[in-house]
């Protein structure tokens, strides 16, 4: 069905610190400093309130300490993407047009990044797997009455920049809607190619599929969702499952019949197509090709070629119902490799979808709709196909009011002529 709608951590030098939710009994547990004994008959000097500053000023403190490490990775992420790209005039301009991009969207960017650090809805760098980036973030929504469905979100960045933080505007405006997200990191390159990034995404599939009753999330009600490069991963990981399901010895942790639907943004699911096309936009093709692991492995990560192999064939049917969103104006990838991607999901029988909105470019879906605020008609037919299942139609998503504006109208016009998307 077509359906038309008017209208990045680089290499770590280390791991990072898993942050595992306190037990009730850890959380009640007076600390050793209150209750040193201080007085010479060995009693006890208790210090409440002394003790209280204290841990709000080291809490602040080491949230301090984590926005200046993310701060240090994502300019590391920046160098590394200008190094394996080079520095000539094309990106020159482009990396000028990306600074004008982010100054008129900084209003929006700076709320989220304070949503992101200083939340308590967000639950950051969850360890998921022996990579140092295998770690993962995680939005809670604010209501705990019941458990909640939940989003495994991959992100974009060029298959080098990606970066779990990318997902905070997504997490935050899902858990509104009464959504758990986990956004899930991975390798990027020249960390991993793209067998790493498919492996590390499978990883963090499974730890969400076996994990998140703990953190109050339905493991039956499990939806993935992936963005730009993200979509291409996640798509590669669910079809690899899949053909694995059908083969003999399997011995994965998850299934993908635990995955409900299939969430494509803006991806591209054929790269045979588009090695010329990233190389005329700038992603030169020796760079895609290191990244793909060489030109002889473009069809093995191409999914749309892949499910019209004979290998694959029995796999399609074990496919959750894939939906794919793509902007018309899209120049980064073209909207016509969604609607490939479709057509050849249902010519072998698998139940996929495809809406197009026009007039959207690359980023508009992901980034500039949720910062108007309003009501978003992506994420509301996202969570519309997420919520169909709930037995109880009085749940709070039910009443969310629209989102706030995050950034003006006018930023935002001028951001979407400036982009280099």
């Amino acid at each position: 069905m077509k359906v038309e709608l008017a209208g990045r951590t680089s290499q770590t030098t280390g791991k990072a610190e898993e942050t595992p939710p306190p037990s009730p009994a850890t959380a009640a547990t007076p600390s050793a400093a209150e209750d040193a004994p201080l007085l010479p008959d060995g009693g006890v000097r208790r210090r409440p309130g002394s003790g209280r500053f204290a841990q709000r000023s080291g809490s602040f403190r080491r949230e301090v300490g984590r926005a200046a490490a993310e701060t240090f990775l994502l300019t590391r992420l920046t160098l590394i993407l200008l190094r394996y790209l080079g520095i000539g005039y094309r990106w020159i301009r482009q990396f000028l047009a990306l600074c004008c991009y982010t100054f008129l969207l900084m209003p929006g960017f700076i709320q989220v990044v304070y949503y992101y650090f200083f939340s308590s809805q967000v639950r950051r760098s969850v360890v998921y797997g022996d990579e140092p980036r295998n770690r993962l973030d995680l939005y809670i929504p604010t209501s705990t009455t019941r458990l909640k469905p939940v989003v495994a979100f991959v992100t974009g960045g060029a298959w080098i920049i990606g970066y779990k933080g990318w997902g905070a505007l997504l997490g935050r405006r899902l858990a509104e809607r009464g959504i758990i997200v986990a956004c899930i990191d991975y390798r990027n390159f020249p960390q991993g190619t793209i067998g790493d990034m498919v492996e590390d995404v499978s990883q963090g599939i499974s730890f969400v599929c076996n994990n998140i009753s703990s953190y109050g999330g339905d493991p039956n009600r499990i939806y993935l969702v992936g963005q730009s490069a993200g979509a291409h991963i996640a798509a590669c990981a669910l079809l690899n499952q899949a053909i694995r399901e059908c083969g003999e010895g399997d011995t994965s942790s998850w299934s993908v019949s635990q995955i409900k639907a299939y969430f494509g943004i803006s991806g591209g699911y054929n790269l045979l197509n588009l090695v010329d096309h990233f190389h005329r936009r700038g992603l030169y093709r020796s760079i895609f090709l290191s990244i793909m692991e060489g030109e002889k492995s473009l069809q093995k990560f191409s999914p749309q070629v892949m499910i019209k192999e004979s290998s694959a064939r029995s796999a399609v049917p074990l496919l959750p119902h894939i939906i794919l969103f793509h902007g018309t104006s899209d120049h980064s990838i073209p909207p016509a490799e969604s609607q490939a991607f479709v057509d050849a999901l249902q010519q072998h029988g698998a139940k996929a979808d495809l809406f197009l909105y026009e007039g959207k470019t690359h980023t508009d879906l992901f980034l500039q709709d949720p910062l108007r605020g309003g009501r978003d008609k992506m994420l509301e037919e996202i969570a519309s196909v997420i919520h169909s299942e709930d037995l109880d139609k009085s749940a709070d998503h039910m009443v969310v009011p629209a989102a706030r504006r995050l950034v003006p109208e006018f930023m935002l016009k001028l951001a979407g002529r400036v982009s280099p998307f």
